[in-house]
């Protein structure tokens, strides 16, 4: 029984590392990413960086779900492309430091998120895999990352004071090497599928679109994308609005949201016992509501306190999210589901919202001029939207551990 119990205990420790490390490596170049392409002379492609990380994430999850439900152990795919990540983006942050064209800036970024684009998910599914009770213990261990996350803003700012310089990159880069090296310490989850298919819909793991077929896990993946619309002008555009601020230490600013992601982290289990999915879902889209409106009062403060409720708004909804496809649906498709939701947000989601935040963006603009509380108010407006449509459109059928869900 103590040997069980050692071994347990191991497990989560070496699960809870590879979230930290994870995070910390993908938050020490996203959060700084748009400051360094303004320093550098980039500032007309930031939108075009988050559109390919959108499009990444529309082109490879599901097939690299396919593989890991199928085919291969998730923790050796992570190690793949753990080592891809870091390779490619050591060469995008090149292309910025020599001033290269923007166009190979933006192809060798698009290899790099085509690499990094599945991990999310495939990481989830690693983790998951592994607990007995997801809607308990998960949220403790997925609480590590966004502790790693939030150690990247201020690693970033104060230890390698990179908050515009391409030594956040180089830094990244590493972190993916150490995430490729990790992996061999992780337990092997094997393919849920010892059955290989040769359907060209297993393959490309478009089977994982046959889930929209039913009504409620229709309306969470609709709305997942939907709500992402808005909030994909978050990271790229709030350094921008921090700096006309006159912010200085723009990365360990944005690091400021994931206090709040780390408590709602390890309070998501009394959530799930007091309330139905429903109101936890709408608590987070009401928080990015809320995010937003602080936003656009456009002072140096309210910015800083709408970057604090970033976790009361992600976690409710997107967390909530990924808890729900563990626990309603099938473990052949498991690890397809997680990728088709990494598709919706980060892809479609993002995708549109990168493209559209970026024309909104310029409607604000009076010569080199942001008329932010107009850009924050106009976002606002699309995220009360998604609150009708979810409110009115999502059922409740089943809850997390019963057929029925509580009232």
């Amino acid at each position: 029984m103590h040997a069980t119990a050692e071994s347990t205990r191991r497990d989560r420790l070496r699960l809870a590392a590879l979230f930290f490390i994870h995070a910390q490596a993908n938050g020490m170049w996203f959060m700084a990413m748009s400051n360094v392409l303004h320093t550098h002379g980039f500032d007309g492609i930031v939108h075009y960086t988050i559109a390919c990380y959108a499009i990444a994430a529309m082109i490879s999850p599901l097939v690299l779900g396919s593989l890991a439900d199928q085919h291969l152990p998730a923790n050796r795919l992570l190690r793949w492309l753990a080592l891809g990540t870091g390779i490619f983006l050591a060469f995008t942050t090149l292309a910025v430091e020599r001033a290269w064209s923007p166009a190979s800036v933006l192809a060798f970024l698009q290899i790099h998120a085509l690499f990094s684009a599945p991990m999310w998910g495939l990481s989830t599914s690693v983790v998951l895999a592994r607990l007995r009770e997801p809607e308990r213990e998960f949220g403790p261990i997925r609480a590590w990352a966004t502790i790693g996350w939030m150690s990247a803003g201020p690693l970033t700012s104060f230890v390698l004071v990179a908050d515009g310089s391409t030594r956040a990159g180089f830094a990244a880069s590493l972190l993916w090497l150490g995430v490729a090296a990790f992996t061999y310490a992780l337990p092997e989850v094997p393919p849920l599928s010892q059955r290989a298919s040769h359907s060209w819909r297993d393959v490309l793991g478009f089977r994982a679109l046959t889930l929209l077929g039913h009504r409620d896990h229709r309306v969470v993946f609709l709305t997942a994308a939907l709500f992402s619309i808005p909030l994909a002008a978050f990271y790229p555009f709030t350094p921008l609005h921090l700096g006309d601020l006159g912010v200085v230490r723009i990365t360990a600013a944005m690091s400021l949201g994931q206090i709040t992601e780390t408590i709602t982290m390890f309070g998501l289990a009394a959530l799930f016992a007091r309330f139905r999915l429903k109101w936890i879902f709408l608590t987070g889209i009401t928080f990015g509501i809320a995010r937003y409106v602080i936003f656009a009062l456009d002072t140096k403060p309210a910015l800083l306190a709408g970057i604090i409720l970033h976790g009361f708004c992600y976690t409710p909804f997107f967390i909530t999210a990924q808890l729900y496809l563990e626990k309603r649906i099938e473990p052949q498709l498991r690890a397809r589901a997680q990728s088709l939701l990494t598709l919706m947000t980060g892809g479609l989601g993002t995708l549109i919202g990168a493209i559209a935040g970026g024309r909104w963006r310029e409607a604000c603009r009076a010569g080199s001029t942001t008329n932010w509380s107009q850009f924050w108010l106009g976002l606002t407006a699309a995220i009360a939207a998604v609150f009708i449509f979810f409110a009115l459109s999502y059922r409740g059928l089943g809850a997390m551990n019963t057929e029925r869900e509580p009232s």
